[in-house]
């Protein structure tokens, strides 16, 4: 089967295959890990300083800023060929600059953990890495079959994400946390109808309607002392407390693969009976 000459980005952008030796730029912390995932880490020639994954990978590639500020200056010395960005997290006026540029930007725009594998065609095709995107969108499918078929198992719960504190911020229905939480049955709460990131107040009746309140690692890095801080205010019959590794939840691209396993191992201990499991996992090699 002949495959497409080109791939449509999420601004309807249609890209053609990048040739034999693209220089790319990426803007995103997640889609620097896709490029690497895919075997073209030789191709990446510039970063964010968030973009922090594969460490070994990255630490030899300049860093250009910021996700939303760059120093174009910089970006024009590395004669770079293509760059990749996110919808949210580029500035409309900074895309319009590098395509003023000449530059060939690809816009993604992932709104749920189902978007990964259309990404992962998207970055493979147009830089001559289908066979690996097809590869990870098969590793990525087992593991959202497995985490599916686990939670079959598991009672729905509500459960409020937060994200942020001094003022509290949960993450809406109308994001990607909201619907990958959804895959184990949970809901997120509030449930503002095109919400995603809301300012809540922890009165008692939003906490009576909670099943868990999960202190996420990023943005806002909850520690132990701040779960223990907030188990202190809630009073009655409180919902449990768990910290969450933000990057796990919210990183598309290679890591949702192993955000998938992840959340499977912390939903499994969320619904065992207590003293039989042990404690929640917060993030892969926690200390």
């Amino acid at each position: 089967m002949i495959g497409p000459t080109t791939w449509r980005d999420a601004y309807g952008v249609d890209h053609p295959a990048a040739g034999p030796a693209p220089r790319i730029v990426s803007l995103v912390p997640s889609l620097t890990e896709l490029v690497i995932a895919l075997g073209l880490g030789d191709r990446l020639v510039g970063r964010t300083h968030y973009c922090v994954h594969p460490a070994e990978t990255v630490a030899r590639i300049p860093s250009l800023g910021g996700t939303k500020k760059i120093k174009l200056a910089r970006l024009d010395a590395l004669a770079a060929t293509h760059v990749l960005v996110n919808m949210d997290e580029t500035p409309k006026p900074l895309y319009d600059q590098l395509v003023a540029r000449g530059l060939r930007v690809m816009v993604t725009d992932p709104r749920g953990p189902d978007d990964n594998p259309p990404l992962y065609r998207l970055i493979g095709g147009v830089f001559g890495r289908a066979a690996a995107a097809d590869a990870l969108a098969d590793r990525y499918r087992a593991a959202r079959d497995r985490l599916v078929a686990a939670a079959a198992a598991w009672p729905a719960r509500r459960v409020l994400y937060l994200i942020w504190r001094k003022p509290w911020m949960a993450v809406g229905p109308d994001t990607y946390i909201a619907r990958l939480l959804h895959l184990a049955r949970w809901q997120v709460v509030p449930a503002a109808p095109g919400g995603r990131y809301l300012e809540v107040g922890l009165s008692d009746d939003l906490i009576a309607t909670l099943d868990l309140v999960l202190l996420a690692s990023e943005p806002y890095r909850f520690t132990e002392g701040d779960a223990d801080d907030l188990g202190r205010r809630l009073t009655g019959a409180r919902p449990r407390i768990a910290r969450i590794d933000g990057e796990m939840m919210s990183w598309y691209g290679a890591r949702a693969i192993d955000g998938l396993g992840y959340l499977a191992r912390f939903a499994a201990a969320v619904a065992a009976p207590a003293g039989t499991t042990p404690p929640v996992p917060f993030a892969e090699g926690d200390p």
